[in-house]
């Protein structure tokens, strides 16, 4: 496959996006069955935060996966389920203020329950989502890095936004050495990512190398640097992705993004499984290419959105230009 070009070492090209994003989506077939395109969890949503949480999981949806889950507190999951009867809203993390009264005993039993439950489902997801709207409360961010163990010994990738990255940059064990990991770092994420792990400031003038040295020193996991350009690099080597999106930079479009790595990412690794059987598809780490064409997709349907509601332009906006854009470049067949 042509679809990725790239140079090692620190240097970069843009990636061939929207090759990728024809590659990797799979056709419509209705001899498939329902879940065979995508079960996609999204971990987050707590008293202060719905709109993260329902956005990944709505874009998921809205791109192809077939089915949503999101996991959250109880204060959250009637609100979350207000929003749409789409997605699979699961109510069973805690935060403190719940549990004030609760002897550290009680809590080691109420984690204990929360894991179990999420042991349940754990074998039926494709990718998780970890951190959009997830809030900073130290219960749940404990009870959320036991799923996340959970989820590493399992096999499952993992998309890392948001309040993950804030979970993960104070134990980046939990992601370290795991090549099935994204982490998704906006300018100020990123700046504390390196700050910890490489214990020094972001310098500019080195990009694509700092980026490589940061995944290199997490042991290879994929960081998507989100800026005017995207950048991608799982220590190897350096991809950007610098299609005009929208300069209307309204709140929303990360948990858009993580939602969307996260199907992507899905279908890369179905798309290198069939590689394996019929040597038609070179193999590419399939977390680099989840990232190409979630970047990519996010970007274009932005731009969709823009044209039709310009400044006024919101995040459900450019989450129903989702669809329309990867037709343009994807049609179904």
């Amino acid at each position: 496959m042509e679809a990725v070009k790239c140079l090692s070492g620190g240097a970069s090209l843009e990636a061939n996006a929207e090759s990728v994003l024809r590659t990797i989506t799979p056709s419509l077939d209705p001899t498939r069955h329902k879940g065979q395109a995508g079960k996609i969890a999204v971990i987050g949503g707590c008293r202060e935060y719905t709109g993260a949480p329902y956005f990944a999981a709505i874009s998921a949806l809205k791109i192809g996966a077939d089915l949503s889950h999101v996991f959250c507190t109880e204060g959250a999951a009637t609100v979350i389920k207000s929003y749409s009867p789409e997605l699979i809203v699961h109510p069973i993390l805690e935060e403190s203020y719940n549990i004030s009264g609760v002897n550290d005993e009680g809590k080691r039993d109420i984690s204990k329950k929360i894991l179990s439950e999420f042991d349940k489902w754990m074998e039926r997801f494709d990718c998780l989502v970890v951190g959009p709207g997830l809030g900073r409360d130290p219960f749940l961010l404990e009870c959320v890095s036991k799923i996340m163990t959970r989820a590493r010994q399992s096999n499952v990738p993992i998309v890392v936004d948001g309040d993950g990255l804030f979970l993960v940059t104070n134990s980046i064990e939990l992601v370290s050495g795991y090549r099935l990991a994204v982490l998704t770092p906006n300018v100020n994420e990123y700046k504390r990512l390196v700050q910890k792990v490489l214990g020094c400031d972001v310098n500019d003038q080195n990009t694509h190398g700092e980026l490589l040295s940061l995944s290199k020193q997490i042991g290879n996991v994929t960081i998507l640097r989100k800026g005017k350009s995207d950048l991608i690099s799982d220590g190897e080597k350096v991809q950007s992705v610098s299609i005009y999106g929208s300069p209307r930079r309204c709140g929303g479009q990360g948990d858009i993004l993580s939602g969307s790595v996260a199907v992507f990412l899905f279908w890369a690794r179905q798309c290198n499984s069939a590689a394996e059987r019929e040597s038609t598809i070179s193999r590419t780490n399939p977390t680099v290419l989840g990232c190409i064409a979630g970047s990519a997709l996010l970007r274009k349907a932005a731009a969709l959105a823009f044209e039709h509601k310009k400044r006024s332009t919101l995040t459900t906006d450019i989450i129903e230009h989702l669809g329309q854009s990867l037709e343009a470049i994807s049609p179904a067949s």
